[in-house]
């Protein structure tokens, strides 16, 4: 059998790493994918580079394939061969392409493999048949507001994708009008079938896969389907109690702040947080008591006046 030289196959240095080799092997192994490159018949180009990425990549064997190299290709390749079969069984050098070597390189390219993979296709079946391969998942983030997931909201989405045209890889640009479900939440995930990358030799298109954020409120923090408002209420309204209105996602009601309230106390309001297909969420208010950042003149006789006639110790428990 004629030697081969497998650097010069892959047009690599003699010194080249691992990572120059895998690089070199995956260009050229797009470029002469026999699905895309119908001029060489059989692959026999492809096996070819195929054959010299399996030693190279291989410590061991690539260790034996430079002892051949140094002496001129003495020893025959078919030599080479049954030697490194003893070697390592596992990881000889054969005239057909490893299955499993193949489709983990083309899955990081072009998405997920098909089920009816290469190992697994008898002889009759063609070779594009035998290296189908479903198209690239792709995935992007939405952000929305809280209010927009109140109910169905459309977006309009735009996003690239690679595809393999005439053996390069090319970016394809799409725009979609997509359908946000109502009661939707942070880091929920949507699949749209089929709205990936374009497949390999008549192999399915990728799926399209949409990550929800929802966009910070400057109002409402999220627990799950609840809504946390912090309501701020004066001194006066904590002490004798007050009506007061607050927000919600859908407009403002009013509710009662009860004598003697404290700071860090909660009101729940039923159903008035996010929504699901089969929960509703509440709004959960947590009081918060705030002076006023200003005081005049006439407050503070007030204050004074209040202080000298309550008997009230905020740290009457210190007192042991």
């Amino acid at each position: 059998m004629r030697f081969k030289d497998y650097y010069q196959i892959l047009g690599i240095a003699e010194d080249a790493d691992l990572k120059q080799i895998k690089k070199a092997y995956k260009k050229l192994a797009i470029k002469l994918h026999p699905d895309v490159n119908p001029v060489d018949d059989g692959g026999e180009k492809f096996k070819e580079i195929a054959q010299a990425y399996k030693v190279l990549k291989d410590p061991k064997l690539r260790a034996e394939y430079d002892e051949l190299r140094k002496h001129g290709g003495a020893r025959s390749h078919d030599e080479f061969n049954t030697a490194s079969n003893r070697q390592n069984a596992s990881s000889s050098y054969s005239s057909t392409v490893d299955d499993g070597d193949f489709s983990d390189f083309f899955n990081s390219i072009f998405g997920e493999q098909s089920v009816n993979n290469a190992r697994s296709h008898s002889s009759h079946r063609s070779r594009a048949e035998q290296f189908s391969q479903k198209g690239q998942d792709a995935e992007i983030d939405i952000s929305i507001s809280l209010e927009e997931t109140l109910s169905k909201t459309e977006k309009t989405i735009q996003f690239g994708i690679p595809s393999i045209e005439n053996g390069k890889i090319k970016q394809i640009n799409k725009t979609l009008k997509v359908n946000i479900p109502f009661g939707v939440l942070d880091n929920s995930r949507i699949r749209l079938k089929g709205q990936g990358g374009p497949g390999i030799a008549q192999g399915a298109n990728g799926d399209l896969y949409l990550n929800i954020k929802l966009k910070p409120h400057p109002l409402f923090d999220v627990q799950a389907y609840d809504l946390i408002l912090t309501i701020p209420v004066s001194p006066w309204e904590a002490a004798i109690g007050a009506d007061v209105t607050i927000p919600t996602l859908n407009g403002k009601v009013k509710v009662n702040i009860k004598p003697n309230s404290q700071t860090g106390q909660k009101l729940r309001l039923k159903g008035k947080g996010l929504k699901g297909k089969s929960i509703t969420g509440d709004l959960i208010g947590v009081l918060k008591i705030v002076i006023p950042s200003e005081t005049t003149e006439s407050d503070k006789i007030l204050w004074q006046k209040f202080k000298s006639s309550s008997t009230f110790d905020p740290r009457k428990n210190w007192s042991n």
